[in-house]
């Protein structure tokens, strides 16, 4: 079962005050960016926190779950640990400051359509 547009609306609103949150549908699921780096995954409507040191100890009870098979281990959160706005919004900004800044890839130019031999 795919996550639902409702549980993404409700999370992104209520991390709203960690940063510039977003989400992107990504094979019927989302990942979850805080100032452009992916903090979450949402599969089947369970949250999955990008593990870093600074979350494990924000949360300080940790339970681990797989986003997908093949996965190594993220967070999982538990669906009533959103209701508290303060306290998720802290996490993703946690998790996010953790992290590295995105990486930014450069496109790559297209072959001339003017080729020799073209």
């Amino acid at each position: 079962m795919g996550t639902r547009q409702s549980a993404i609306d409700y999370l992104l609103e209520q991390v709203a005050d960690a940063g510039i949150v977003t989400s992107r549908k990504m094979f019927g699921e989302y990942a979850v960016y805080c100032d452009g780096k992916v903090v979450a995954l949402v599969v089947g409507d369970q949250v999955y926190l990008k593990p870093t040191d600074a979350g494990r100890a924000y949360l300080v009870e940790v339970e681990e779950g797989f986003p997908f098979p093949g996965a190594k281990p993220w967070f999982a959160i538990p669906g009533d640990r959103w209701d508290d706005r303060r306290w998720s919004a802290g996490l993703i900004a946690t998790t996010a400051a953790a992290l590295p800044e995105p990486v930014i890839r450069k496109r790559r130019k297209r072959a001339s359509a003017n080729r020799p031999g073209s």
